[in-house]
């Protein structure tokens, strides 16, 4: 194991996403037993994240499923990636994570983000405009602010108020630099865009004012891997994802994963073609050997202090696969 992955920590982000002919309630119980499983695994976090009447995903109330992520785990740290701030009350989500850290305390994490709603109809559902994530930096400012006390308001986040819950910021667009004016650890994604990642990271590291939240800059990179037997079936693994991510740009919903063997069998319009080839592209994926090439690679070049694999496939049982090939690479565990 190289040095720079030894001193790395490794986290996974589950999005829930539910599978063709499967239910909503198999994607999310899905999620709570791959917790317990990468536990035993040696990573450090498990996130949860948040969509709201997205047809391809479960998880629409991240703070809830984190709870059922907790309690049947009991080392791993729980948290969100994120919580999309603008769709909330700063103090609803104060309190929710203060009770969340009341129930598993010093394991839970607050990631927050910034989008709102996916659709015009899921804005409108919400009550929230798109440029409510225009106020982001004053949102996260007032909801840090529940924890310590300082609201004009003379109310108090109860069980929120005096607690410790570290949060982290999903630095998309102008999150790298609110980040780092925030005194924030900074989450930033995507692989396949290492250029536009390295900016973001070195303007977050070179504006970074310390907090009481991070003395120091702390940089979490996120995004795909896929670690398997052979380069091909790596591959396959970023199929089902790459094909959902294509059809949601080309026909504005974003549907269920698909197994990978009906994928390539499909017909494709060329502008289609594009968008899942390029959902392809630029990932990290291929045998033990050649993925911890990359990630020496990757981590040599932005110093990031932590991995959150964030990958997504029809094929649970491949998927699992992967991660514990991943942790071999980043552990020294070897594969149960």
């Amino acid at each position: 194991m190289s040095s720079s992955i030894a001193t790395t920590r490794f986290s996974v982000l589950d999005r829930s996403r539910t599978r063709e002919g499967r239910t909503d309630a198999e994607a999310l119980r899905d999620t709570v037993r791959l917790a317990r499983e990468l536990e035993g695994l040696g990573y450090h976090r498990f996130w949860v994240s948040e969509h709201h009447g997205v047809p391809g995903v479960a998880g629409s109330a991240p703070t809830v499923l984190a709870a059922a992520v907790a309690a049947a785990t009991r080392t791993i740290r729980v948290g969100t990636g994120g919580v999309m701030l603008p769709n909330h009350q700063p103090l609803v989500v104060a309190e929710q994570f203060g009770v969340l850290e009341s129930l598993f305390p010093g394991r839970i994490d607050m990631g927050l983000g910034r989008s709102v709603g996916f659709t015009d109809g899921v804005r409108k559902a919400l009550g929230r405009d798109k440029d409510v994530a225009d106020d982001f930096a004053g949102q996260l400012d007032e909801l840090l602010g529940w924890f310590r006390g300082t609201s004009p308001t003379r109310v108090h986040a109860r069980p929120a108020e005096g607690l410790h819950v570290p949060p982290f910021v999903l630095a998309m667009g102008e999150g790298a630099a609110i980040a780092a004016r925030a005194g924030l650890p900074m989450v930033i994604g995507d692989l396949r865009n290492t250029d536009t990642m390295q900016r973001g990271i070195d303007h977050y590291r070179s504006h970074f004012r310390p907090s009481p939240w991070a003395r120091e800059p702390y940089v979490v990179i996120s995004g795909s891997i896929a670690v398997a037997a052979t380069p091909e079936e790596a591959r396959r693994l970023l199929i089902p994802e790459a094909w959902s991510m294509a059809y949601s740009r080309t026909h504005g919903t974003f549907p269920p994963l698909p197994p990978a063997e009906r994928v390539e069998t499909l017909t494709m319009s060329a502008k289609e073609r594009g968008f899942y080839e390029s959902g392809l592209a630029g990932q990290l994926a291929g045998t033990e050997e050649q993925v911890t090439h990359q990630l020496e690679t990757l981590l040599k070049e932005t110093g990031a202090q932590e991995v959150l694999v964030t990958t997504s496939t029809y094929d649970r049982e491949a998927l699992l696969d992967s991660y514990r090939r991943l942790a071999r690479i980043t552990t020294g565990m070897s594969p149960a």
